[in-house]
């Protein structure tokens, strides 16, 4: 399966890579919302891994 994990949480995104990648899965990943847009533009996932928050 390829993933796209956004996450801006350096930590976190590297805990998910690493969960994901070590099940077989291919994962791509961004930090910010204009590079998540222009991956999503560019390649096809089967699953996009949303970080969301409430201020």
């Amino acid at each position: 399966m390829k993933i796209l994990v956004i996450e801006d949480e350096k930590a976190v995104m590297d805990s998910i890579l690493a969960y994901f990648t070590g099940e077989g899965n291919i994962c791509e990943h961004a930090a910010t919302y204009a590079a998540a847009a222009e991956k999503i533009a560019l390649y096809s996932y089967d699953c996009i891994l949303l970080d969301s928050w409430i201020a």
